[in-house]
């Protein structure tokens, strides 16, 4: 069958990506797992593997699978997790972060929000200081944090746009999603902007340029200014605070992530990923009512 080609391929030289296999083919992917584990254990890419499949369930509703599959991911992270530390190598914190979200998203879907929420605030906690941090607060902010108020932000100051709508444009310069969305964060400025639309563009660092290459901090600082003068001049003079803090505190562990804010200072909308200019520009219109 295929997926013992593609299995004895990992196994052989590397050239096929277990990951890639599972999201391309959710279906067959139960097979190739056992064989690939067969062969070469619950390596970390396994675990990212089968994280991804967990995904894949919950996104199908089926949440048995998606628990039981969830509860392997946590089961073996943690077992590896008493030789080494979490963010040794990405595979194993992305597989555990997945299996933590995948954990509350369950429960929340299946009527069990305040244990989704307890779960993750302990988690928050438990793994402070590692990679998936603001992976949880993501989701943690998903089941939150929409009619509440929103969060400080370092090196803006939200209090002073009080009385306006604002919209938080977080974004980071080697992300295409982001570049992508500023088409309709231009426009949205262009319509909304007269009657007091106000855009702010968080960004962070993250110890790298482009290529992926090591960076000291002032080096990275100066590339994103080049990035930003490159592909964001579009969005005019708006605010562009620079701090990991703003990063964690709303939980940005996907870019681009979206947060419109009411006049009143109140979240109205929390959205990790990509929207359009209609759905977005729907929800600001409800602002000025």
């Amino acid at each position: 069958m295929k997926w013992l080609v593609l299995v004895a391929a990992l196994a052989a030289a590397q050239s096929v990506s277990l990951v890639g296999i599972v999201k391309a083919d959710p279906a067959h992917a139960p097979n190739v797992l056992a064989q690939y584990r067969s062969v070469r254990g619950a390596t970390p890419e396994y675990l990212e593997a089968l994280s991804w499949l967990a995904r894949a369930e919950l996104a199908g509703k089926d949440y048995a699978s998606a628990d039981r599959n969830a509860a392997e991911v946590r089961k073996l992270s943690l077992n590896q997790l008493v030789k080494r530390k979490l963010d040794a190598e990405p595979s194993l914190p992305l597989a555990f972060g997945a299996s933590i979200e995948v954990q509350a998203q369950s429960a929340a879907a299946q009527g069990r929000r305040d244990e989704a929420v307890t779960f993750l605030k302990s988690e928050a906690v438990r793994w402070r200081g590692t990679s998936i941090v603001a992976r949880i607060q993501k989701n943690l902010n998903l089941l939150t944090l929409e009619g509440k108020p929103a969060p400080a932000l370092e090196g803006a100051s939200l209090l002073k746009h009080q009385g306006h709508p604002i919209l938080l444009f977080f974004w980071a310069h080697w992300c295409s999603d982001c570049k992508a969305e500023i088409a309709v964060i231009a426009k949205l400025e262009k319509t909304y902007g007269p009657s007091g639309l106000v855009v702010i563009a968080p960004t962070q660092h993250y110890g790298y340029v482009a290529g992926g290459v090591d960076a000291k901090r002032d080096v990275e600082t100066r590339y994103i200014k080049s990035v930003y003068d490159q592909y964001y001049s579009g969005l005019g003079p708006v605010e562009v605070p620079l701090s990991e803090g703003n990063f964690l505190s709303y939980g940005v562990s996907t870019t681009p992530t979206l947060v419109l804010v009411d006049p009143r200072g109140i979240v109205r909308l929390y959205n990790p990923g990509n929207l359009s200019y209609d759905q977005l520009a729907g929800r600001i219109q409800g602002l000025f009512r």
